[in-house]
């Protein structure tokens, strides 16, 4: 059916019922309900909240509240309130040019009434799409009044000869713009105290008012907040009154078990590289690397040394398996291998991927986020091994090191020297196939493979790894602000290359 294009029409066809004319909580509430017949998905794309948040969300809409999430940073809050907008019409009928999107059957500012009454069925009559009905703001502490509600425009009276007190002076603020939209405020902590104020009317009564004059603006909008919980958020708390009115507080989490986890991150993270390049490369992740990466957040998630009231983002594991994935292709490239598999080292190498991703207690802070990382790292390797070797016998393989056998790899190693260096090894290549490889797989692979068991043995402290730095000695030479350890060096020591060994 063709869209009316002008009021008459709209009438007519509202009165027949082919238009639907009601509130935006109205529509998002008999929206979901039909989805929810259908037994569609409400927020695809949102994984681990399908038995916590997103029925406490549906509760929320069929109740017709304005609600706020809470949760800790890289938690999907903004994603889920930009994923509300599927519960919206596709078009909603406006007043075309209005600052407001006012219902041409109802208008509520005083421009949009004079047009009404002057054109009456004649008016033109504009199709609001539903992704324009999505408004945002991050709060933050410059934000005044005037951006959020409004402000009288002293000349626009000016050059339309108005009083002040003219409805036709207001100059429209984020919110009155919002009108029969969802209207979402992040950080709502960070909004000061007498800006959380202005939101009263709207929330509970439905309407503004601007600068103190008698102007009325019954808006129909959705209201929804994002937060961190007060007990981290130290810039600012949501005001007891504020949070009074808001009629749902739904709290989220990050995800509950690794595989719930390794879906975020998969879905996520930039790994299917497919650029056309006269080299091309492929990449292989096997599973205990997506595995691994994703403990590292768990890991740090509980750790002593890291701030539990910061949280750690699920951006981590995200940052973090790209930075893996981008390391093994530079080996890759720089042994001429046509297929890079990432390894256990390529995720220390991710460490600026990491690092950056938590806030350290002070116990931590004396340590320093770089060795933090590191014991993190070493936790999650140890736990993901013992996973997948539960139940199998490594005795071999220690036992060959603990008769003197050492190992000497780099994290910029081929697969083939990998391989080479460890052929030795007794039963290392039977531990490797327990990592679901097997003799016929590329090289590149089977060395992941073995360094996962080599590395997990070493988290494990079944066997010792110590990292040195290759160096090259100089003559001795005056230093600029020398520390204690460099007063008594006989020599400038220069790194060349770091190389771990196994003993």
């Amino acid at each position: 059916m063709s869209r009316p294009e002008h009021l008459g029409e709209l009438r007519a066809a509202v009165a027949a019922g082919t238009v639907p004319h009601r509130t935006v909580k109205l529509e998002m509430r008999q929206n979901l309900m039909g989805l929810l017949r259908r037994h569609d998905t409400l927020l695809p794309g949102i994984v681990g909240y399908e038995d916590t948040v997103i029925p406490q969300i549906a509760n929320a809409v069929l109740s017709q509240h304005n609600f706020v999430l809470l949760g800790l940073r890289g938690q999907a809050k903004t994603r889920i309130l930009r994923g509300l907008t599927a519960l919206l019409d596709d078009v909603l009928p406006v007043v075309p040019g209005c600052q407001i999107n006012d219902d041409p059957l109802a208008p509520v500012c005083r421009a949009c009434r004079t047009r009404v009454a002057e054109e009456g069925d004649a008016l033109p009559v504009a199709w609001l799409p539903r992704e324009r009905r999505f408004i945002e703001k991050l709060a933050t502490p410059d934000v005044t009044i005037a951006d959020m509600i409004g402000d009288v425009d002293p000349i626009k009276a000016a050059r339309s000869g108005l009083e002040l007190s003219d409805e036709l002076t207001m100059h429209y603020g984020l919110l009155p713009r919002a009108n029969r939209c969802l209207f979402a405020v992040n950080e709502l902590p960070d909004l000061a105290g007498k800006i959380q104020v202005g939101l009263f009317n709207i929330l509970q009564e439905g309407d503004v008012q601007i600068k103190g004059y008698p102007i009325r603006l019954p808006l129909d909008v959705v209201m929804t907040f994002t937060a961190n919980p007060e007990d981290y958020t130290a810039r600012g708390k949501i005001i007891t009154p504020l949070k009074d009115r808001i009629g749902s507080e739904i709290r989220t989490h990050y995800p509950r078990t690794r595989q719930a986890g390794m879906a975020i991150t998969a879905q996520e993270s930039w790994v299917a590289r497919e650029e056309t390049t006269s080299a091309t490369l492929d990449t292989i992740i096997p599973r205990y690397i997506s595995e691994l990466v994703e403990e590292v957040a768990f890991v740090a998630r509980s750790h002593a040394k890291v701030d539990k009231r910061s949280g750690v983002s699920q951006r981590l594991p995200i940052s973090s398996l790209e930075n893996v994935v981008s390391n093994a292709e530079r080996r890759a490239l720089a042994d001429g291998e046509t297929l890079a598999v990432p390894r256990v080292a390529d995720l220390y190498s991710a460490l600026p991927a990491i690092t950056g991703k938590f806030e350290l207690e002070y116990e931590g802070e004396l340590r320093g986020a770089d060795r933090v990382a590191r014991d993190i790292i070493r936790t999650a390797v140890g736990q993901i091994f013992d996973g997948w070797f539960t139940d199998v016998d490594t005795s071999a393989v220690v036992e060959w090191f603990d008769l003197g056998g050492t190992l000497q790899v780099g994290d910029t190693m081929s697969a083939a020297d990998l391989l080479e260096q460890t052929a030795p090894i007794q039963g290392l290549r039977e531990l490797a196939a327990h990592a679901q490889v097997s003799a016929s797989d590329p090289a590149p692979t089977v060395a992941s493979a073995v360094e996962f068991v080599i590395e997990g043995l070493y988290a494990q402290k079944k066997i010792s790894r110590s990292d040195e730095w290759q160096y090259q000695a100089t003559p001795t030479r005056p230093r600029a602000n020398p520390t204690a350890e460099q007063l008594f060096d006989t020599d400038v020591r220069i790194p060349r290359g770091k190389k771990k060994y196994y003993n």
